[in-house]
């Protein structure tokens, strides 16, 4: 439904905008054609990715640039946000992909059990916190900056793939370089690094209530979890021991 409600309001940007040429191949236009590539796509969908699904079926010589697909992305968003949809097309890790709006984001947040078991533990995000800001960067370094043994923690966010060993130091040991990956953009909606918060942006978001009342949610979650944790670990032991 709503891809035809954002090509008649995208119909209208055209006109005024003159861009008729660039979304349109005879009867086709290209608006509806972008916003169901990265629809259906699961992972974030590049510009590259896109032009190159187009060419492939109508041609090398259809004329497409980067620029053209972000207008309409531009566009799409334009109208989405007209429209009053709880969704838009956000710049991830890249590419593009649809997400919740901020405000439909919390109610979404509330039911997703997914994301429950792949939240981070308060030490985690603050070691990806540091590798962030300051890859690409070595274990002794990381650790002389946190004050304490980083092993399981760096173990963790290599198994969830959120960091990856970019490679040697030229240092004494030659030790191993942490750097953070696409799924850390994705994981946090980032599209580049160049996206990471300022020091000034942080302290605003630290002093926001939703940020605050969030915080708080995951913390009693974490406390719930660690105890249903210690509770299972104590009847498993018991069960042996009988």
């Amino acid at each position: 439904m709503f891809f035809f409600q954002a090509e008649d309001g995208i119909r209208d940007l055209v006109r005024s905008r003159g861009l008729g040429d660039v979304y349109k191949r005879q009867d086709k236009t290209y608006i509806s054609i972008i916003e169901a590539l990265i629809f259906s796509s699961d992972e974030p969908i590049s510009e590259n990715e896109i032009i190159k699904a187009i060419k492939g079926i109508d041609g090398e010589e259809i004329e497409i640039t980067t620029s053209d697909v972000h207008s309409v992305v531009e566009d799409l968003n334009n109208v989405y946000e007209t429209n009053g949809n709880s969704f838009k097309i956000k710049k991830i890790a890249n590419g593009f992909l649809f997400a919740t709006t901020e405000i439909s984001a919390k109610y979404v947040g509330f039911l997703s059990s997914e994301k429950s078991k792949r939240r981070l533990s308060q030490a985690a995000l603050e070691t990806l916190a540091i590798i962030a800001y300051k890859q690409p960067i070595t274990k002794p370094e990381l650790e002389q900056i946190r004050g304490v043994n980083s092993d399981y923690i760096l173990t963790t966010l290599l198994e969830k793939n959120l960091i990856t060993i970019s490679g040697r130091a030229e240092t004494i040991g030659r030790p191993l370089l942490y750097a953070t990956t696409t799924e850390f953009l994705k994981y946090f909606g980032l599209y580049n690094l160049s996206d990471l918060p300022k020091p000034r942006e942080i302290e605003e978001i630290m002093k926001d209530e939703d940020f605050i009342e969030q915080k708080n949610k995951i913390m009693m979650n974490l406390v719930e979890e660690t105890l249903e944790q210690e509770l299972e670990n104590s009847e498993e032991n018991n069960d042996s021991i009988e």
